[in-house]
């Protein structure tokens, strides 16, 4: 049986963050992950650049049943923590958009100097975990290749977004055993699904986008919006789902900042021999203005030939469209997991369990959730180093 000060469960972001933060404390680390390669989500994200932090990474760009929860451990590790060892890994970046910072080359350069960072620690893939058991000496896990001891386990094994990348549930389970508590789980930053009547609207502008304003659960998001052939997805669709819940209604601005109905009756009283469709495409995209037009029976109509109630309805449709989506489409497309491992349960500064001395909790299965934008990986980083400063050796 191996014996080692720490076993971290998972090689994602926060893991193999842990095992280099850990090896810093002289600890004697061995990972364990059950995937063929380390840091498969890191390859994949950010369209293969990996969006790795966010400059404007606070608090309160987190979602929890504790929002206030990630706040110590986002203090003590910043995102110019981190940035300054991409700095040193000779890895180029750049500021997209936001606060959103990307490699300018390939994910996998971050993987590469999470595996340097991390050198000394043993790490065994294709290795499922099986069992985890608590004795006097420790922590025993069961997994196919057989059993480890460690002083204290890390559990940094994900949630259940993109189950084909190998995600599970087990860092639940393992919370479970231990009497830990759960926020339930539920896909966040997903696409979200509607009924035929609103995709009947969207699959003809399949590949329009626009920018778009959303205001839901106290939360408001203006970016990118995409229509689809499955309804709308984009940034600011992403976003808002993580607000949104079943049964309730969004209320979208397809032109934030201009008054649509006014704008249409000051052109009226210019040009009112422009047509509809022509005057909203001044504000819109083209496609997306006709489309709208049509829908309103205002296909060829002129602009002098509709009462002022016309054109503010159709304003509130372009300011004010509301529809109810049906669903998401859950944890195939989520690129994170909302809920998880009920924060009352750890301690903030160090991602201890209360009740299990030994035994932490880091990343995406801990209820902690961040916007799109770098914020998850940035709460990865944060979270582990949190748990890896506060880990000694035997």
């Amino acid at each position: 049986m191996d014996q080692v000060d720490i076993a971290i469960l998972g090689a994602g972001a926060a893991g193999l963050f842990c095992a280099g933060s850990a090896l810093a404390q002289g600890c004697r680390v061995l990972i364990l992950e059950h995937s063929r390669k380390p840091g498969e989500k890191i390859r994949i994200s950010g369209g293969g650049r990996c969006n790795f932090t966010n400059l404007s990474t606070s608090w309160d760009r987190f979602l929890s049943q504790n929002r206030r929860f990630a706040a110590s451990a986002l203090a003590r590790y910043r995102p110019e923590d981190f940035v300054e060892l991409v700095d040193r890994a000779g890895i180029a970046w750049h500021e997209k958009t936001q606060g959103q910072l990307f490699c300018d080359g390939k994910a996998t350069q971050i993987i590469d100097m999470l595996m340097h960072r991390m050198r000394g620690a043993g790490l065994r893939l294709e290795t499922g975990i099986e069992d985890v058991g608590r004795d006097a000496d420790g922590f025993v896990i069961a997994t196919n290749a057989g059993q480890v001891r460690a002083r204290h386990v890390v559990v940094a094994t994900g949630g259940k977004s993109i189950p084909k990348m190998g995600a599970t549930g087990i860092g639940y389970a393992i919370a479970r055993k231990f009497g830990l508590r759960l926020v339930e789980p539920r896909a966040g930053l997903v696409p979200l699904t509607f009924a035929e009547q609103d995709l009947n609207l969207c699959r003809p502008l399949a590949g329009v986008s626009v920018e778009a304003e959303i205001r839901h659960g106290g939360a408001r998001f203006r970016d990118a919006l995409l229509f689809t052939h499955r309804g709308l997805s984009g940034p600011v669709i992403l976003q808002i789902s993580s607000y949104w819940q079943p049964g309730e209604v969004l209320e979208i601005d397809l032109r934030p900042g201009i008054d649509i109905a006014t704008a249409l009756m000051e052109t009226r009283s210019r040009t009112g021999r422009t047509a509809v469709a022509s005057a909203l495409s001044q504000h819109l995209p083209e496609r997306l203005a006709q489309s709208i037009a049509a829908e309103s029976g205002l296909a060829n109509a002129r602009l002098a030939d509709q009462p002022n109630d016309v054109l503010q309805a159709l304003g509130r449709r372009i300011n004010r469209w509301r529809l109810r989506p049906v669903g998401t489409e859950g944890y195939r497309t989520a690129e994170v997991t909302l809920g998880g491992v009920d924060t009352r349960d750890l301690d903030a500064k160090t991602m201890q369990a209360r009740d299990v001395p030994g035994l932490y909790f880091i990343g995406e299965c801990v209820d902690v959730t961040g916007w799109l934008g770098g914020y998850n990986f940035q709460w990865a980083w944060a979270s582990a180093h949190a748990a890896g400063q506060s880990l000694k050796a035997s």
